[in-house]
């Protein structure tokens, strides 16, 4: 009797899994295969007339790539590294009911949009933009830890010159070598949490020595508090 009672619990535990795993993967699709709704992109045409509509639909791509990363992390907080991406998820949210409905089916729960610091002294906002690069390369794979290139959510701020967009380095030894002055790399994500303290004025970031991000969530930072510029974060929080 006992060693049934067992395998039930065991065969119990495995369809949790197996759904689970089914879970996330239809999620997924869902992200990749979503249509915004009709008119989001000329909304962004307004708020960014330079851009075509080819490059809208890039944008769109791009914050797709993002909620991916946010169902990938286990809903973990994760920063927003892209201005013009995080300019079309603030008119997405704007279509209140169609954001809501997506949030529901993408992730079980509303994804909160809140500020937090691109990149600052603390460990915190630091681990929501290391996980965004984490999640992001392995969507496109490219491997964290040495990569030759930008995932596609770090690149678009770079690609058309954004003025008050961030822009990204995958390595920044070139840089370094050259004695490159006029910029900041924050390749060494370890100085920034010792104590380092980046040029506010500066926007060159390198992740090319990202870690692990299997830890336990973390909640967003405050830009106000932390003396950083920049993006958004993703939290999550019930319906």
């Amino acid at each position: 009797m006992v060693f049934f009672i067992i395998l039930l619990a065991v065969l119990s535990m495995l369809l949790m899994v197996v759904w689970l795993k089914w879970r996330a993967a239809a999620r997924a699709d869902y992200i990749r295969s979503y249509m915004f709704p009709a008119g989001l992109l000329e909304r962004m045409a307004k708020l960014r007339p330079e851009l075509s509509l080819k490059d809208r639909q890039l944008v769109a791509r791009a914050l797709r790539q993002y909620f991916l990363v946010y169902l990938k992390s286990g809903y973990k907080h994760v920063s927003m590294p892209s201005q013009v991406v995080d300019d079309l998820w603030h008119e997405f949210i704007l279509y209140t009911k169609n954001y809501q409905q997506f949030c529901h089916k993408a992730f079980g729960r509303y994804m909160h949009h809140t500020p937090a610091a691109v990149l600052g002294v603390s460990q915190r906002n630091n681990d929501g933009l290391r996980r965004t690069w984490w999640f992001a390369c392995l969507e496109e794979n490219i491997n964290p830890r040495r990569a030759t290139r930008l995932p596609l959510l770090f690149a678009l701020d770079a690609k058309w010159d954004i003025a008050d967009g961030f822009r990204y380095e995958p390595d920044c030894s070139a840089l370094r070598k050259n004695g490159n002055g006029t910029v900041y790399c924050g390749g060494d994500f370890s100085d920034l949490g010792s104590g380092g303290s980046p040029d506010n004025s500066d926007s060159v970031y390198s992740f090319s020595d990202s870690s692990d991000f299997g830890g336990s969530a973390d909640s967003g930072g405050d830009s106000a508090s932390s003396g950083c510029s920049g993006g958004c974060s993703g939290g999550c929080g019930g319906d």
